[in-house]
């Protein structure tokens, strides 16, 4: 499951740039990918990663506010595309955290 969701944080920007984007879908998916660093708050938890754990509400940059924030900057057309890609990786986390619930 692990490669499908890292897969997912590839491609779902790509395609999301490629429609939404496409005079500059290169330039804004590099952007969008840039959003993944959003994962460096699993620096902060032991263990770093558990494919058991719902990152959602634990880590730092995966809470209700962050996410609350992110929404935010979607009304900044500057911001937009950064707060799509995080957007993007909140929702593919969330998944997981749906799949894990079953």
């Amino acid at each position: 499951m692990a490669i499908i969701h890292i897969f997912l944080h590839l491609a779902i920007p790509g395609i999301v740039a490629r429609l939404a984007y496409a005079d500059r879908w290169i330039k804004v998916w590099f952007v969008m990918m840039a959003t993944m660093l959003i994962d460096l708050d699993h620096l902060f938890t032991s263990p770093i990663y558990d494919p058991n754990r719902c990152g959602i509400g634990f880590h730092p940059l995966h809470t209700i506010p962050a996410i609350l924030l992110y929404t935010l900057c979607l009304f900044a057309p500057r911001l937009r595309p950064i707060a799509i890609g995080l957007l993007i990786h909140i929702g593919v986390d969330v998944s997981d955290c749906l799949r894990m619930m079953l």
